[in-house]
C-alpha cells in the first residue's frame, strides 16, 4: 500500500495533468467559438458582452420595490433586506426612529 506522501504526490501530479488538459481543451473551444463567430458574423456585443474588450463593471442593482422612506436630503429607500444606506444608519445612530421618515 502506498504511503500518504506518495498518494499526495500522485494526486498533485494528476491535478497538474488535469489543469493542462483543461487549458488544451479551452484553447480548442475558444478557437471553435471564434471560427463560428467569424462564419456567422457574430460580435461580442451580440453575445451580450462588452464590444470594446475591456473589463465591464457589474451593473448596480436597482430595487424594484417602491420607496417607503425618504431621507433628510431626499434620498429614497425601500427598506428591504441588505445593507442600510448611510443616511439610514446615521438616523438610527442619532437615536431617531426610521419611522419618522416613512413616506
Amino acid at each position: 500500500m502506498a504511503s500518504y506522501s506518495e498518494l499526495m504526490a500522485q494526486a498533485q501530479a494528476l491535478m497538474q495533468q488535469a489543469e493542462q488538459a483543461r487549458k488544451d481543451e479551452l484553447s480548442s473551444a475558444i478557437a471553435d467559438i471564434k471560427a463560428k463567430m467569424k462564419q456567422y458574423g457574430i460580435t461580442v456585443a451580440d453575445l451580450g458582452g462588452a464590444s470594446t474588450g475591456g473589463a465591464k463593471k457589474p451593473a448596480k442593482s436597482k430595487s424594484k420595490a417602491a420607496a417607503k422612506y425618504k431621507g433628510p436630503n431626499g434620498e429614497l429607500w425601500a427598506g428591504g433586506p441588505g445593507r442600510k444606506p448611510e443616511w439610514v444608519r446615521a438616523v438610527l445612530a442619532s437615536g431617531k426612529s426610521i419611522e419618522d421618515y416613512r413616506i
